[in-house]
């Protein structure tokens, strides 16, 4: 037996040298990359005509095939086939075509890690760099609002909120990520995390719809959108264009790329600026650079390393009242409301294939965000007062943490494990002041017609703490087959959100922890031939946000209580199942979801007679739906997309008020508010044969009507507008012209009215028919 050894490992040491005069094959070696973003492509297939032979590339697109065949196939999932005449000892570059028919085949979102979408038992859209490419957005919820199920709300100015599996919100209920790092800690969620997005530098977007927990945790309930970054590319470019609009909206923005040896580089940014807009005092000016460094150690080992500055400064008109919307008048009620917000975020990756089985990343991150602002929404008036309030607040924090995972993958039964821990530590303060202010009413006095500031109240209060942030966490998955094309997988993750913390207003300091086991079984079978059924259910959780816990109330409760130290986390529970095909000889396809999904102690804003709002949890929700998406590509010239959502989202058990003299104390069975039961966004696209590289297509975006409050006593009935896009190409020199809202219509994108007899509908006006026309010039090397 030794004899034996010794010889296979003598054999074994040989075998190099002994090797090369066996064979006179030529080594076929290149790169491989994408035709739209030149990214380097992993994992394509480069085999031999006859199949005796193959490899695949590696991380960075690279590859080296020993053969004296003339010819070779190329393939990869999501992308067009090819077979190459080629000549060993004649290095290759090679760019492929995205298929059509199987853009959203290949994520990354669903485990932290690229995987097939028939292995993933979740509700996911891949938005393409072609669609994004095409869409040429001025702000980023024109691309979003092409995923199934989601409306991302234009609140101006790149300011949002979010509908995904729940009603138009506001609520820490979304996980943005960048390269799947949340963008803020967990408990300093903001809704406008993304205005802080360099949208130019941005490869492709994900979207999980529904709670996906037990992987990234907290906050990650509704969904989790996912901003994937361009990659240093495989051949040298570079791109620079200009797009304006007519109402005074200017942007530059710049990208360039290269790969030298074992080094890759990415820089990109915008600048842009908005006067004398459609709308009084919405002016705001944005500034936003990347870079992206990656190193490549050994074949087996990535360094990569990513910094953004983001700085936007903006005038805030806030909402308007109903005489002025149906008016076309688009005053501001003050001029003095504004938001600034400035962001670094950093993070450095080193990932490491131990072997093809066996993988592990690190990465460590840091950040630092300030925002300051004297909001619009924040202003306190009573019906026919001739005075009113707001304030001035600022919110700053600092992070480093880091995320660690190891995939392992196993011959038995083809499973997976995936195992991970993160760690944020978040130091953030806050601060916010009374301003008192004089309100000129109109002829009615039941609304205002302009707020002036009559003086600073920095002795008044509002909030002043300093809370250190330290969230921890571990998770598991375990994936496997235990039948052919039957895959399952089931996860766990354990967090603990922590803080200590010093409130100024009561001279309380203490420390406050929410900790939360979040489960996640799921099911996928593979039907064949681009088919397949999924199933899943997963828990969520949300913990409230520290400034809905140190927020001054504005009435005590009933024992004496002016904080909100007693908020207790959102919890959810979600059961879905959904299923993909591809049909007609894969021109369509098709993928849909239904899901229900309950919630406990979800945190509502209940509008007060002051236009203040209170914080109320809600005991029991509903929210049920169905998912459709659906792309047909009949030929080269034409492309369709379609993707909706028809869902309801209901009160089960909502105690409003406790006050018997209140004519409505529950509303339990009634829709919420902001919540639309219908939205789609469908787009028929035409590439002619007879002009190369010209592109048009019309976007249709429905938005069905929804209840203002929570007692369901008014109705605003959504919109349909329509977008039409042009593109033409010529030499690297790219035209375009963007028509949005074609139709000119007048439509709000936020409509609300409190529960009060006396209350107001407020309305959040958007523009009226814009043309954006853009000029961009593409280099691309060899």
């Amino acid at each position: 037996m030794k004899r034996f050894i010794y010889l296979l490992f003598s054999g074994m040491l040989l075998l190099p040298f002994i090797s090369p005069a066996q064979s006179s094959e030529k080594p076929l070696t290149g790169i491989v990359f994408d035709a739209l973003t030149k990214e380097p492509l992993p994992g394509v297939t480069i085999r031999e005509a006859d199949g005796k032979a193959g490899i695949i590339t590696d991380r960075s697109g690279v590859f080296r095939l020993k053969t004296s065949q003339t010819r070779v196939i190329v393939s990869a999932v999501g992308y067009q086939a090819q077979t190459l005449e080629v000549k060993p000892g004649e290095p290759l570059h090679l760019s492929l075509q995205p298929a059509a028919e199987d853009l959203q085949t290949v994520i990354v979102t669903a485990n932290r890690e690229a995987s097939l979408r028939t292995e993933a038992p979740i509700a996911i859209s891949k938005l393409s760099p072609k669609l994004i490419d095409e869409t040429k957005a001025s702000s980023v919820f024109e691309v979003i609002n092409k995923t199934p199920g989601v409306l991302m709300v234009n609140l101006g100015n790149e300011q949002h909120s979010m509908a995904i599996r729940q009603p138009m919100t506001t609520n820490a209920y979304f996980l943005y990520l960048e390269d799947g790092v949340p963008i803020r800690p967990m408990g300093v969620f903001n809704h406008n995390a993304l205005l802080e997005m360099n949208q130019f530098t941005v490869s492709s977007m994900e979207v999980v719809k529904g709670p996906v927990s037990s992987i990234y945790g907290p906050e990650a309930v509704g969904g989790a959108v996912n901003f994937i970054t361009q990659r240093p590319t495989a051949v040298p470019t570079a791109r620079v264009g200009i797009q304006a609009d007519q109402w005074g909206y200017q942007r530059l923005q710049f990208g360039a790329g290269a790969t030298m040896g074992k080094f890759g580089v990415y820089v990109g940014g915008l600048v842009s600026r908005q006067r004398d807009s459609w709308l009084a005092r919405s002016d705001y000016d944005k500034s936003s650079y990347y870079t992206r460094l990656e190193y490549a150690l050994s074949s087996r080992t990535r360094l990569t390393g990513t910094f953004s500055y983001n700085d936007y400064d903006s005038q805030t008109s806030g909402s308007v009242d109903s005489v002025a919307f149906y008016a076309r008048q688009y005053v501001s009620s003050n001029n003095f409301t504004y938001r600034k917000t400035r962001s670094v975020r950093t993070r450095l990756t080193l990932e490491h294939d131990w072997n093809a089985s066996s993988q592990t990343f690190i990465t460590a991150f840091a950040r630092q965000n300030s925002v300051g602002q004297n909001p619009a929404y924040s202003i306190r008036w009573t019906v026919g007062a001739s005075t009113a309030a707001g304030q001035i607040n600022s919110n700053d924090f600092k992070s480093l943490g880091f995320i660690a995972q190891h995939t392992q993958r196993f011959n038995f039964l083809n499973s997976k494990l995936i195992i991970g821990t993160t760690l944020d530590l978040s130091p953030n303060t806050y601060y916010a002041y009374q301003i008192d202010l004089a309100a000129q009413l109109r002829a009615d006095k039941r609304s205002v017609e302009q707020y002036t500031i009559t003086r600073e109240r920095p002795e008044i209060r509002l909030a002043d703490y300093q809370a250190d942030i330290h969230n921890t966490a571990a998770y598991v998955q375990y994936d496997f087959e235990p039948l052919p094309k039957l895959r399952l997988s089931a996860g766990l993750r354990y967090d603990r959100m922590a803080f200590d913390y010093t409130n100024g207003l009561d001279k309380s300091t203490g420390g406050k922890q929410y900790v939360q086991t979040t489960p996640k079984l799921g099911v996928t079978y593979d039907l064949g031939k681009a088919k397949g059924l999924y199933a899943n259910y997963a828990k969520g959780f949300s913990p409230p946000a520290l400034t809905s816990i140190f927020l001054k109330r504005t009435k005590p409760l009933a024992n004496g209580d002016l904080f909100y130290y007693n908020l207790q986390p959102a919890l959810f529970n979600n059961a879905e199942i959904g299923g993909w095909a591809s049909l007609l000889h894969n021109k369509l396809y098709l993928d849909a979801a239904f899901y229900q999904m309950t919630g406990t102690n979800e945190l509502l804003n209940i509008r007060q007679p002051d236009n203040s709002f209170d914080y109320q949890s809600a005991g029991r929700t509903l929210h049920r739906g169905i998912e459709l998406s659906l792309t047909y590509k009949p030929s080269k010239q034409f492309f369709f997309r379609f993707g909706g959502t028809q869902a309801t989202h209901k009160f089960v058990e909502f105690t409003l008020s406790q006050r018997a003299s209140d004519a409505i104390q529950n509303v339990d069975g009634k829709d919420m508010p902001s919540a639309p039961r219908q939205i789609w966004n469908t787009e028929l696209s035409y590439y002619p044969n007879w002009l190369k590289n010209f592109r048009t297509s019309l976007e249709w975006q429905h938005v069905s009507g929804w209840y203002q409050n929570q007692t369901n006593t008014v109705s605003y009935p959504g919109y349909d507008l329509l977008n039409g896009r042009v593109g033409y190409q010529w030499h690297g020199i790219e035209l375009f012209a963007n028509v949005l809202n074609l139709g000119n219509v007048l439509y709000a994108t936020n409509a609300t009215r409190g529960n009060n007899a006396t209350d107001r509908t407020t309305f959040t006006p958007a523009a009226p028919r814009s043309f954006v026309l853009g000029l961009q010039y593409n280099f691309s090397g060899k």
